[in-house]
């Protein structure tokens, strides 16, 4: 039994670090680190097949060949973009964000909501051409806008899409299944999208569905955050460490190696599968895709106190911004 006045300074320090978990800020944590708080304990039905903390939200239906795929993702004003950027390309990047999920998933998109929270100030023409840009992104995809909402706010632009659509349960990936010896490859190349790509790009979906229909990906993921962010997500889902050959990294001309790794908003895929796959893979993509590179970056390794290699730290929400 504790005296009085051991369990009088045990409660204090409880109390204190209670006022302090209360007063803690979203900055001091970051995002990561945040969800990780927020779905610690998923309320998650049978029917998921996979839930928080992957690229898309994968749900069983009564269809026995595929699943259900779900995703909603937004761009904020003067996070995601500047306030000069064109309208269209800021709708265009809007309805490409959840798409390039899909595109992680190896899922196919066919539906969208999109939500419009913007200023009272905003000018009819800005959001005519917005729409433009997210019409023709959905275009693109063949996907149908189905509905939405629009909401005023005094704080920044932001435009949310949700996207709905179906994977082959034989073709689902995800990031939580790479294995100890995988090769890790990117598609395209790495850095400089801030200053044009990041607002035109086109997710990879052709390439993701030509991948899962050749080859077994053992775990997949689009590289938004930067692969300083990124592939340690891919690695701690899969539970593994990785090594990365950083001279061998596809790099955009003019762009320095950190840059590359920390900058984000690439939406290439990074993607985890057997050395043995290798050659072949490497070969039937050049005749496949020629204008688009693949390059083997590394590789995952047994999980173990050493890893993984550092890395630059890659885009944090909450602890950055544009």
């Amino acid at each position: 039994m504790l005296n009085p006045q051991l369990k009088q300074g045990v409660n204090e320090i409880s109390q204190k670090r209670d006022v302090r978990r209360r007063q803690m800020k979203l900055h001091e944590i970051g995002e990561d680190r945040l969800l990780d708080r927020l779905l610690s304990r998923p309320s998650v039905g049978k029917a998921v097949a996979i839930g928080p903390g992957d690229d898309c939200a994968i749900v069983k239906i009564r269809d026995r060949q595929n699943f259900l795929v779900l995703k909603t993702d937004c761009v904020v004003a003067g996070v995601h973009f500047l306030a000069t950027a064109n309208a269209v390309d800021v709708g265009w990047k809007a309805m490409m964000r959840p798409l390039s999920d899909f595109a992680a998933t190896s899922a196919v998109p066919q539906f969208a909501l999109i939500t419009l929270i913007a200023p009272q100030q905003t000018t009819v023409e800005w959001v005519e051409e917005l729409y433009r840009g997210v019409r023709r992104a959905a275009k693109r995809f063949k996907v149908s806008i189905v509905g939405g909402e629009t909401s005023g706010t005094s704080g920044p632009a932001a435009i949310s899409v949700s996207a709905v659509g179906f994977v082959e349960k034989d073709r689902c990936v995800s990031r939580g299944g790479g294995n100890a010896g995988d090769d890790l490859f990117v598609t395209g190349r790495l850095g400089g999208a801030m200053k044009r790509k990041h607002l035109q790009f086109v997710p990879r979906i052709a390439e993701s569905r030509w991948l899962t229909k050749n080859f077994s990906v053992h775990a997949m993921m689009d590289l938004s955050d930067g692969l300083g962010a990124d592939l340690p997500r891919l690695a701690k889902a899969s539970r593994v460490g990785f090594t990365v050959e950083t001279k061998n990294l596809p790099l955009t001309r003019g762009v320095k190696i950190d840059d590359a790794i920390s900058e984000g908003e690439d939406y290439e895929l990074l993607f985890a599968i057997s050395p043995r796959e290798r050659t072949r893979l490497q070969l039937e993509w050049r005749k496949k895709f020629r204008k688009l590179p693949l390059t083997r970056i590394g590789s995952l390794s047994q999980l173990s106190t050493f890893n993984s290699q550092p890395l630059p730290r890659g885009y944090v929400h909450f602890q950055q911004s544009v």
